[in-house]
């Protein structure tokens, strides 16, 4: 697949590392259900990036499910219906209810996982903006999806879920 990676913060590394400890854990049949994504500015872009990971099995599923057939999630066809399905499913409003504009960057997939590549064009995020995060929520009762928020100071964790499909950044 065709796919731009940004220059990612020094947050991502732990990211990418529980990433690899995700796709570690999809190899065999799974109980849990959960994705991971990073929010980070990144000064020296000036913009806001985003990456997804969330397990392939789960994803290729729900593809399937959605359009009816098997989509190999290495080739490049089956990025059109993830960029889809995620850009329905996970959005950012600033305080007063406007969609941010996110660019899709791109997508690498191999058996065990996908990465999702999205950013923010020049701007940083400012307190109270609200992140809605749906992503394989809607087809997996179970899924809990992890969003680690990087701006300014401390980290910000949020757990979204079928209870907490929107919440709002510090």
């Amino acid at each position: 697949m065709k796919w731009r990676l940004p220059a990612l913060s020094l947050l991502a590394s732990p990211l990418l590392l529980a990433g690899g400890l995700l796709a570690a854990g999809s190899a065999a049949a799974h109980n849990f259900h959960m994705g991971l994504a990073d929010i980070s500015y990144n000064a020296r872009s000036g913009n806001t990036e985003i990456v997804h990971t969330y397990t392939a099995h789960d994803l290729a599923t729900l593809l399937t499910d959605l359009y009816g057939r098997n989509l190999d999630l290495g080739q490049p066809d089956s990025e059109a219906a993830i960029r889809k399905y995620v850009e329905r499913q996970f959005y950012l409003e600033d305080a007063g209810g406007r969609r941010l504009p996110l660019q899709w960057l791109g997508v690498k997939a191999d058996a065990d996982s996908v990465t999702i590549y999205q950013e923010i064009a020049g701007r940083k995020l400012a307190p109270a903006t609200r992140i809605h995060n749906t992503v394989l929520i809607d087809f997996q009762p179970a899924q809990k999806n992890t969003v680690n928020v990087q701006t300014d100071g401390p980290v910000q964790t949020l757990i979204f879920d079928q209870q907490h499909v929107q919440l709002e950044i510090r």
